[in-house]
C-alpha cells in the first residue's frame, strides 16, 4: 500500500465538522446567561489533577501556553477572556483552522518558552498550562511559582502527574479532554458551551468507532513523535492512545502508563507495528521522519515499514485539543484504507 500522508486540507476539513456547532453554543451570553443576569453562579469549585479550586469570579486575563490548551479556550469561545498565548510557530497554517478569527483577536505573546515574567508583563490573572507543556520546577515556572505572585494557574488534565516520580496521566485521553472543558464551563459559567462541545465530541467518536475496524482486523498502531537514538512516544494517558483504540487500531505502548515518554527502538521492533502514525511539528520535518524510519536498519523488518503502511497527523491533532474527535475519524478512515 502507498504511503498515507493526509493532507492539511483534510485536518481542517473535519476540524471544522467538529466545530459546527461553534456558532450554536456561544448563544448563551447574548440570551442573558452570564452569571450576573442569572446570578449565584460563584463561587465555584472544580477539582484540577486532584487539588479541590475555587473561584469567586470568572478570571479575566488568562496566558495559555500551546495549541492545544489555546483551542480549549478558543472552543469555549473564551478568547474575550484572554490576555495572549505563547506558542512556537511550528504549529500548522493557523489562518486555516476554525478558530482563525480568536487567533486573530488574541495577542500572540511570545514564539519561545512561557516564563514568570511574560505572564507578569501580561497581568494575567491565570494561566492555563500543563506539565511538560509549560510548567517546568527545573525552569523555575510552576504553580507554586505563580503563586508566590497572585497568579492562578489550571493544569491540563493529560498532564496531570500519577505518582510514578514525573509520570503523567491520570484519566483517559478523551476523558481528560472532557474534563478540562467540563472545568472550564463552570470556571467561566459557560457550562452549557461546554456541554455541547462534549455532546458534539461524543457523536463524533461513536460515529467514527461505528465504522472502525475490529476484532482481529485492528492493525498494530505505533506513534512516532521524534528522536532517533531512541523515539519518543505515547503511553497510555497522552492523545494518540484514545486517537488510535477508537479509530480502529491496537496501540501497541498501551502498557507503558505515562502521557509523553521514550521507548527503545528494540521494543518497537519486538511489537512489530503495522501502522506507525507520525506527529507533524517541530524543526525536523514529517517527510524527514518518515524517510528516516524507511532507511534506519534496525527498522527494515517491521510490517509498517516494510509495507510503507505510515500516516501524518498533526501536532495540534495528538496532544489533548478540541481537535481529537476529528483525528479519530481520520485515522479510521486511513486504517481501513490500508485493510482495504
Amino acid at each position: 500500500m502507498p504511503n498515507l500522508v493526509r493532507p492539511a486540507a483534510l485536518a481542517l476539513a473535519a476540524a471544522l465538522v467538529l466545530t459546527g456547532c461553534g456558532a450554536e453554543v456561544t448563544s448563551q451570553d447574548e440570551e442573558g446567561g452570564g452569571a450576573q443576569a442569572r446570578g449565584g453562579h460563584y463561587p465555584v469549585t472544580i477539582e484540577n489533577c486532584g487539588q479541590e479550586k475555587s473561584y469567586d469570579k470568572a478570571p479575566q486575563r488568562v496566558v495559555t501556553n500551546d495549541v492545544g490548551i489555546t483551542e480549549i479556550m478558543f472552543a469555549l469561545g473564551l478568547e474575550d477572556r484572554m490576555a495572549g498565548y505563547v506558542m512556537p510557530d511550528d504549529r500548522g497554517d493557523l489562518e486555516a483552522v476554525p478558530w482563525k478569527d480568536a487567533y486573530q483577536k488574541t495577542k500572540w505573546l511570545s514564539k519561545k518558552t512561557i516564563n514568570k515574567e511574560l505572564v507578569l508583563d501580561a497581568r494575567a490573572d491565570l494561566v492555563f498550562a500543563g506539565w511538560n507543556y509549560g510548567f517546568n520546577e527545573g525552569e523555575g515556572f510552576s504553580p507554586a511559582e505563580l503563586e508566590k505572585v497572585g497568579i492562578d494557574s489550571y493544569l491540563l488534565s493529560e498532564s496531570c502527574r500519577n505518582g510514578r516520580g514525573k509520570a503523567r496521566g491520570v484519566m483517559p485521553p478523551l476523558a481528560a479532554l472532557y474534563t478540562d472543558l467540563r472545568n472550564l464551563g463552570t470556571i467561566f459559567d459557560v457550562e452549557d458551551r461546554a456541554g455541547t462541545l462534549i455532546a458534539d465530541f461524543e457523536k463524533q467518536v461513536a460515529e467514527a468507532q461505528a465504522k472502525a475496524l475490529k476484532g482481529a482486523d485492528r492493525p498494530r498502531v505505533f506513534l512516532y513523535d521524534d528522536g532517533q537514538d531512541k523515539p519518543l512516544t505515547s503511553g497510555l494517558y497522552a492523545g494518540p492512545h484514545d486517537i488510535i483504540t477508537k479509530a480502529g487500531g491496537d496501540h501497541v505502548m498501551k502498557d507503558l502508563k505515562d502521557s509523553w515518554a521514550t521507548v527503545g527502538w528494540e521494543t518497537v521492533v519486538e511489537r512489530d507495528p503495522e501502522v506507525i502514525v507520525i506527529n507533524d511539528y517541530g524543526d525536523t520535518t514529517a517527510d524527514q521522519k518518515r524517510k528516516f524510519l524507511k532507511s534506519y536498519p534496525p527498522l527494515a523488518g517491521v510490517s509498517a515499514v516494510k509495507n510503507d503502511r505510515i500516516v501524518v497527523l498533526d501536532y495540534a491533532e495528538l496532544v489533548e485539543s478540541p481537535r481529537n474527535p476529528a483525528a479519530i475519524a481520520s485515522l479510521a478512515a486511513d486504517l481501513r484504507k490500508f485493510a482495504s
